[in-house]
């Protein structure tokens, strides 16, 4: 790609700035969307199959039309909790190019006619929030935000709020919870967010990633088409792809869907340091299964769908490398007890399930653990699949089971370490040694 659609301070210096943005062609997205009809829009970007870059994929312009036009109140919500790990591409877009969010935002609110725009950031964005509190005001003052928006007859306000750092306020019901002044656990669906009752203030709402909503003016302004040329017809457009873990140039990189891990990792971020061998991949932060590094994996396409025929997901598509010197059931651990760690606690099989694994676990490291142990952990990870209220329950047993399945060798290296140590601590004792005890 020769200029950046997201990650535009790379081309821009300081497009951050009001003026700056708008000298580059910013709010002009805006301007043509409030000439359409609301419905003109939806089916724009539906059109352009733009799919959610939070991690679930989901068509945007679909989401949209879910929205009852009868409401006479609707919300705009947008996740910028950004709390998975190795996912860093929101900040980016918040920290260099906020105006473009503020105008996805916009767009998407004039589509469903919501009443106002609610940012909803990880509670240590403090600097990013008061950053974007003033970008707020820079557009209201023009009209692009508040009352009749650019003549248009059509109103609505924008907020930011900041969370209080809880993984579980990414999912879109506990984040809704949070952001009302509840307690950040998941709802019981239905009611969905797009119905009465299920969004927020229990009105019909929009969840929306930060990087989904950025793309949104490009769309607007070249079109549904010109917008399908870039990734892939099932995935289509730009993808911020995070690296890190052991890689020569981590860092965001902005690229169509459906270029290869290959050329992602080894032609544009430099390989792996220091001449070691790649061992496993985790495309989607802790959540996502991981993957073992072999030429088949390499040489998928990083798409939605790709990805999940290889028993993966891409989700934000941050990616994190591990070398040859990880031990992955010690890997494994860590995301475990991470997963426990951030557990809400409401519906039992997380609670216990992940509480029980991070014990296991601890057990496996400590060298209590024996081969049955192994067994064990995947089968309560099986007994947590498809039973936990959210999709935290579910991405805190990807870390187990995957890895139990492409790197056993891995956990039973811990389990002879403590077979060879008890063997040698129940030696016989040497005869002489005998005769002194007699």
């Amino acid at each position: 790609m020769a200029e950046h659609i997201l990650l535009r301070d790379l081309d821009v210096p300081d497009i951050k700035a009001f003026d700056v943005y708008v000298q580059h062609g910013g709010y002009e997205a805006l301007r043509k969307a409030v000439g359409m009809t609301p419905a003109a829009v939806i089916d724009v970007v539906k059109a352009s199959n733009l799919r959610g870059r939070g991690g679930a994929g989901f068509p945007t312009g679909v989401k949209w039309s879910f929205i009852p036009q009868s409401e006479p109140v609707k919300y705009v919500v947008v996740n910028a909790d950004e709390s998975e790990p190795g996912t860093f591409k929101d900040r980016q877009i918040l920290e260099g190019n906020p105006h473009q969010l503020i105008e996805g935002a916009m767009i998407a609110a004039y589509a469903i006619q919501a009443t106002a725009v609610y940012i909803y950031l990880r509670g240590e964005f403090w600097d990013i929030a008061a950053n974007l509190d003033a970008c707020i005001e820079d557009a209201r003052k023009e009209g692009l935000i508040g009352p009749d928006v650019l003549g248009s007859g059509w109103s609505c306000e924008m907020y930011t709020h900041l969370g209080a750092g809880a993984y579980i306020c990414g999912e879109e019901s506990a984040l809704l919870n949070s952001l009302q002044g509840l307690l950040g656990q998941p709802r019981v669906r239905p009611p969905f967010p797009a119905q009465k009752g299920g969004g927020l203030y229990y009105e019909a709402t929009v969840v929306n990633n930060v990087e989904t909503l950025t793309n949104v003016p490009w769309i607007i302004t070249h079109g549904a088409e010109e917008y399908k040329k870039i990734g892939t017809p099932e995935s289509p457009g730009p993808k911020i792809y995070c690296l890190s873990g052991h890689v020569a140039k981590p860092g965001n990189y902005e690229l169509p869907l459906g270029i290869t891990f290959r050329e992602l990792i080894f032609e544009h971020a430099g390989g792996i340091p220091d001449g070691k061998q790649l061992k496993a991949i985790l495309p989607s932060g802790a959540s996502g299964p991981v993957l073992p590094a072999t030429d088949a994996v390499l040489d998928t396409p990083l798409t939605y769908e790709a990805v999940a025929q290889i028993g993966s997901t891409l989700g934000s598509a941050s990616i994190i490398l591990m070398d040859e010197t990880v031990n992955v059931a010690w890997a494994a651990s860590k995301m475990m007890k991470f997963f426990a760690h951030e557990s809400c606690g409401k519906c039992t099989p997380c609670r216990e399930g992940t509480y029980w694994l991070r014990r296991r676990y601890e057990a496996l490291l400590d060298g209590r653990a024996q081969a049955r142990d192994i067994a064990i952990l995947d089968d309560v990870a099986s007994q947590m699949t498809g039973v936990t209220l959210c999709a935290l329950g579910e991405f805190a047993v990807n870390p187990v089971r995957a890895t139990i399945k492409h790197f056993r060798a891995d956990y039973e290296a811990w389990i002879k370490q403590e077979a060879a140590e008890d063997k040698k601590a129940a030696k016989p004792a040497p005869a002489r040694e005998k005769a002194a005890a007699r």
